[in-house]
């Protein structure tokens, strides 16, 4: 079993990496057909709310209690897995 610290910097870079893809995303998108470009924002700030909640989640184990934290860290994966699926179904959308 991870402890904290660790959980909480795997979790960090996961976030940096989403960041990237969500940027890379908007690059593409802001040189996509104007036909296009509407839909492809509306996913993506989609995809950003999803991020954002799974960013506050992970504020929340940073925060905790150390009895806490494992408790949050389901809901925690919920979010996360939440997340990878909805930035996965959006590159392929946008691709």
């Amino acid at each position: 079993m991870e402890d904290r610290t660790e959980y909480v910097e795997k979790l960090s870079a996961q976030m940096v990496d989403w960041d990237n893809q969500i940027e890379r995303l908007r690059d593409t998108v802001a040189s996509s057909t104007p036909g296009t470009r509407g839909d492809y924002s509306r996913t993506i700030a989609a995809l950003q709310l999803k991020r954002n909640e799974a960013a506050e989640k992970l504020q929340g184990i940073s925060t905790a209690a150390d009895h806490e934290w494992e408790e949050l860290k389901s809901g925690t994966e919920h979010v996360w897995g939440e997340v990878r699926s909805i930035l996965h179904d959006t590159i392929l959308k946008i691709k």
